[in-house]
């Protein structure tokens, strides 16, 4: 299992990228930053990314929070194999919230939540942008 990134959940997206941009000086992944979804990569390490709240709660169907209490972030692990990791998790007592959800033909993930309420992403890499083998996640 691989930790892929953090993401944010935000509702002001323009207003909180341009803070990790312009304030805290992460550079962008890609020259434009643009809702619903930039990721800030350094050279090496995991990633800090925003999602804005209203695509990511339709993407997964309405099962974000909202109000006090609120989902504000997630965590993305990424495994090999999604179905068989599913199968895994939810035999030793996890419940999936949603999912597979396909993003294009790079990924496909689904959702859970830890004891805690944590939202979790788990990522299975299908294509790398770049065409290169997607690696291992171990």
């Amino acid at each position: 299992m691989h930790l892929t990134q953090i993401r944010l959940i935000v509702s002001d997206f323009t207003g909180t990228a341009a803070f990790y941009r312009d304030v805290i000086g992460l550079r962008p992944q890609f020259d434009t930053v643009a809702p619903p979804y930039v990721a800030f990569k350094p050279e090496h390490g995991s990633a800090l990314s925003l999602h804005d709240r209203a695509d990511l709660d339709a993407t997964l169907g309405g099962v974000l929070r909202g109000g006090p209490g609120a989902d504000g972030a997630l965590i993305a692990l990424r495994v090999d194999d999604l179905d068989r990791y599913l199968t895994e998790v939810t035999g030793r007592g996890a419940e999936i919230l949603t999912g597979p959800v396909a993003f294009g033909d790079r990924i496909r993930s689904a959702y859970l939540r830890d004891p805690e309420g944590n939202l979790l992403e788990i990522q299975q890499w299908l294509a790398t942008r770049t065409g290169d083998p997607v690696p291992p996640a171990n």
